[in-house]
């Protein structure tokens, strides 16, 4: 009796890891499918951010609802101690859990900017753990951008990672 009860539970417990596995999967399709049509129709039509103030183009996803999740920055080298590069995440990672699994493709904006990203982005960042919010919004809102770059954004199972 005992076996069998032990067997029922380890295969109860498989089948609930394996629907909640592909629950998982689908639910990253449909975030993919969601968001990045939109992110396309604003990759078509970047260079128009060129030069603005990054409050037109994080208004421009606001008037599209795409929602910044998190942020990480960079400098524009590998040696570089100065920070220009803003990236832009828009799932969290138990949604990109998934995608990493499945080798699929994860959305994200690059953005860089004209002129060096305070250093106080540091400390911000970590405050905040990488999560975007309104101080961030706030930040970054009067610098001017150089140019924008659309990653993960050619179809979640693509093997073309070129950016747009």
């Amino acid at each position: 009796m005992k076996s069998i009860f032990l067997k029922s539970l380890l295969f109860i417990s498989i089948c609930f890891i394996h629907t909640y596995k592909a629950q998982s999967v689908n639910d990253y399709i449909t975030f993919y499918n969601g968001v990045v049509p939109k992110l396309n129709t604003i990759a078509s039509n970047k260079t128009q951010f060129y030069g603005q103030n990054f409050s037109q183009f994080h208004n421009e996803l606001l008037s599209k609802n795409i929602n910044i999740i998190g942020l990480s920055y960079d400098s524009k080298t590998d040696t570089g101690i100065k920070y220009y590069i803003l990236r832009l995440f828009f799932c969290d990672s138990n949604m990109d859990k998934p995608a990493l699994d499945n080798k699929y493709q994860i959305p994200w904006i690059t953005i860089t900017f004209q002129d060096e990203i305070p250093p106080q982005i540091k400390s911000m960042v970590l405050q905040h753990h990488g999560m975007w919010n309104n101080s961030f919004a706030q930040f970054f809102s009067n610098m001017k951008i150089e140019k924008i770059k659309f990653v993960g954004v050619n179809g979640y199972n693509s093997k073309d990672w070129s950016a747009k």
